[in-house]
């Protein structure tokens, strides 16, 4: 499995934008398979273009353990970067996360489509309100 830091530096070094969408294609075969049965209206996500799925929840030693899933390789693909920024986290340590400024460097959100970004923007905020509660 691909690290987050092994996935911010190929989207730095991949020399155009058609290398770094298929790189982000490409992870969408790594994210960990969401069940249908969590495929429900309980689980989406509004704010996405696409079918976006996500399920939350807090394991014994408190780490998040985090559920993702879309209809859209690409968007899967986005949804596998959130995965490896926020899966298995403390409380503490998700919170602390700033997927957007990691990415900063990347230039992949203004390379996005506006409601690829804004469905991007709606997963991380229900991820950093799930850790400020």
């Amino acid at each position: 499995m691909t690290t987050l830091p092994e996935a911010l530096e190929a989207l730095t070094i991949l020399p155009d934008w058609e290398q770094r969408f298929a790189f982000i294609i490409e992870l969408a075969d790594e994210l960990p398979p969401l069940p249908d049965t969590a495929k429900t209206d309980a689980n989406k996500v509004r704010g996405c273009t696409s079918q976006v799925w996500m399920t939350t929840g807090w394991d014994a030693g408190g780490k998040l353990q985090l559920g993702l899933d879309s209809d859209a390789v690409l968007v899967k693909g986005l949804l596998a970067l959130v995965w490896l920024a926020y899966h298995g986290k403390s409380r503490e340590e998700a919170a602390a996360v700033n997927l957007p400024a990691l990415l900063e460097p990347t230039g992949l959100l203004t390379n996005l489509s506006p409601n690829r970004r804004n469905g991007f923007a709606s997963v991380v905020a229900r991820l950093q309100t799930l850790a400020a509660s």
